[in-house]
């Protein structure tokens, strides 16, 4: 994949390239989009790793969302998604318009990796937390991301820019804004969010 750049390869060419057999590689995977799966999942880990990092608690902590927004902030997210959406291809409707594009499943499913390993990483470092209100924080904010990957892969084309790392900024800022205040003071929001 790495090589090739690109997903387009049999189960006989990847048996034959890792010097295995087809059975060995089945024994590890039903399928091609399990093993590309998990050549994603490893391309995030380390964007992930510095997400789900839980510093040693102390009195002086600045509380749950500032200190995911922080990591949200300090991680590099740009590069993977740029690297994955060029490997799996836009995933878009035949056709389409860049404006159409989709970002592609298999990268989104990083997110959700991403909100598992959030929220048992904040409950391990706030105990006293309610696991309800952590779920629905992470979850937002892990939600969010993928839905900002959609809007970072429309307007950039998903390349790794300047330009692309200051829309995915002020994306991510817009996020964390959203959820730090809500909808209810928004007079922009629609009013089937805050009856």
């Amino acid at each position: 994949m790495h090589e090739g750049q690109t997903t387009d390869f049999s189960v006989d060419e990847l048996a034959q390239r890792a010097d295995v057999s087809r059975r060995t590689v089945f024994n590890h995977f039903a399928s091609i989009r399990d093993i590309v799966s998990e050549v994603c999942s490893g391309v995030l880990s380390s964007a992930v790793e510095s997400l789900t990092a839980v510093s040693p608690v102390d009195a002086a902590r600045p509380g749950m969302f500032a200190e995911i927004s922080e990591a949200f902030r300090a991680a590099d997210l740009v590069a993977p998604m740029a690297y994955l959406t060029r490997l799996l291809g836009p995933g878009a409707v035949p056709d389409s318009t860049p404006r159409q594009a989709q970002a592609h499943p298999i990268a989104l499913r990083a997110f959700t990796e991403l909100n598992d390993r959030l929220s048992v990483a904040m409950l391990s470092r706030y105990p006293e937390a309610d696991r309800l209100g952590v779920d629905l924080l992470v979850g937002s904010l892990t939600s969010g991301l993928g839905v900002l990957y959609h809007h970072w892969h429309c307007a950039t084309g998903a390349v790794d820019t300047p330009e692309a790392r200051r829309v995915w900024s002020d994306l991510l800022d817009a996020l964390l804004e959203k959820v730090r205040s809500g909808y209810v003071s928004d007079p922009a929001s629609p009013q089937t969010l805050h009856p």
